[in-house]
């Protein structure tokens, strides 16, 4: 697991699996969404707006991540 650090106090999903280097480009972070590959919090995520606060953790296959403040 590695921690993102964000800037304010929340984040979109799309732009987090951007951030991280999980998604290269916003169509590949919508396609992984809809396939339900994207774990938020353990529970499978489909919202490429859902917004992300400090502690959240987003998993994609093996890569987890975290969600910090700055």
């Amino acid at each position: 697991m590695h921690d993102v650090e964000i800037r304010e106090g929340t984040i979109r999903l799309g732009q987090l699996l951007k951030l991280a280097g999980l998604a290269e480009h916003g169509a590949d972070a919508k396609a992984l969404l809809e396939e339900g590959e994207v774990l938020v919090n353990d529970e499978v995520e489909t919202r490429r707006g859902r917004q992300l606060t400090p502690g959240d953790r987003i998993a994609l296959g093996d890569e987890v991540v975290r969600v910090v403040a700055r």
